[in-house]
């Protein structure tokens, strides 16, 4: 389905340090909108979806919905760290085209 950079997974353990709430895993996910059309979402959930597919990923678990599932399909994130800021980068074979920040494409 998907994969996460082992930089990615080392990010996101960061964030949940900084939490002092119980954590289900991160929510990746796909919606309309951004100026390509569909962006990706992020966001640390409390809970999980009884539709969700669950990954694990060294034991950092991941949610993805049934609609984003098929538009993450092989898809590959990353963090990246630079001069210009740091952030999540996704690298997905399902987009035609992307918009020049990285978090909107069309499929």
């Amino acid at each position: 389905m998907i994969s996460l950079t082992p930089t990615a997974i080392n990010a996101v353990r960061r964030f949940l340090e900084t939490t002092d709430e119980p954590i289900a895993g991160l929510r990746i996910s796909v919606a309309g909108g951004g100026c390509a059309g569909l962006q990706y979402g992020l966001k640390l959930e409390r809970q999980g979806e009884p539709d969700d597919h669950v990954l694990d990923f060294d034991g950092l678990s991941v949610l993805i919905d049934p609609f984003s599932a098929p538009l993450l399909a092989g898809t590959t994130v990353d963090f990246v760290e630079s001069l210009e800021g740091s952030g999540f980068k996704f690298e997905n074979p399902q987009a035609n085209k992307s918009c020049a920040c990285g978090q909107s494409f069309t499929a």
